[in-house]
């Protein structure tokens, strides 16, 4: 059941947003060549604190997971798509990382991602991040009042297409609010024009992944999460939350 958060509902959301986005400042800044990807999750989980707000991954055991996630961010390096376990590798020079993280507070959920590169960046990767960056925002800007789902998937698809990406298929976003996880779900790839009509209230998750490689094929490693390129190539992701209304889209998740 899809349902419509009130606009004083929508500012509660913000409320969790900002954490989230406040927490990928941070660990932004944190970030170099050498640190850990745990330590990254405790910089993540010190915002939360500050903030009076919990982890909505710590512990998330959805079904298709054998065991419960066990960190605060999905920290995903390289050719690691979505998913990745905030161990205690190091970053190392010329690293892609990107870092998904969701926050609740006061009972709302705020849920963004951004990658990066640490150190020397190759000029590949930093297309990569910014088509895909270009692509979230494409997707944004398509969320309006009559538009449909298919609009926000064709605006995302196109860009990840017109660049030679791969887009792994079944994987999006989705609807938000006192769950993580709400319908609808958010395609990154289908045609305009069809889908579910969107309308003032709507608050939903929009969040392209990328494949530098071209092919669409993924592969998951033996801890059931860690999704990765079939091919080895590098992948990017970028989400925000966002709330459509009569105004246009709004997003909840910047610091």
């Amino acid at each position: 059941m899809i349902v419509r958060k009130s606009p004083t509902e929508i500012e509660a959301m913000r409320e969790a947003g900002a954490v989230v986005g406040r927490a990928h400042v941070r660990m932004r800044e944190t970030a170099t060549v050498g640190t850990t990807l745990a330590e990254l999750d405790a910089v993540a989980r010190e915002v939360l604190t500050e903030h009076g707000a919990t982890s909505a991954f710590l512990g998330y055991h959805p079904h298709f997971a054998p065991s419960p996630f066990p960190g605060v961010i999905c920290a995903s390096v390289n050719d690691v798509v979505v998913h990745g376990f905030p161990t205690e590798q190091a970053l190392a020079n010329g690293d892609l990382v990107s870092i998904d993280l969701g926050a609740v507070l006061n009972g709302w959920v705020g849920d963004a991602a951004i990658s990066f590169v640490v150190g020397e960046a190759a000029p590949a990767d930093l297309a990569l991040i910014s088509h895909t960056e270009e692509a979230l925002h494409a997707g944004i800007a398509a969320a309006v009042p009559g538009n449909r789902m298919g609009d926000i998937a064709a605006a995302i698809g196109a860009i990840g297409r017109g660049h030679g990406y791969g887009i792994p298929e079944g994987w999006g976003g989705h609807g938000i609010g006192r769950q993580m996880h709400e319908e609808p779900s958010v395609p990154n790839e289908g045609p305009a024009g069809r889908g579910l009509r969107l309308k003032p209230g709507l608050v939903i998750a929009i969040e392209p992944m990328f494949m530098a490689g071209g092919g669409d094929d993924i592969r998951l490693d033996d801890d059931g999460w860690t999704v990765r390129t079939s091919d080895g190539s590098r992948a990017a992701h970028a989400e925000h939350s966002i709330a459509i209304t009569k105004d246009g889209p709004r997003i909840l998740t910047e610091p």
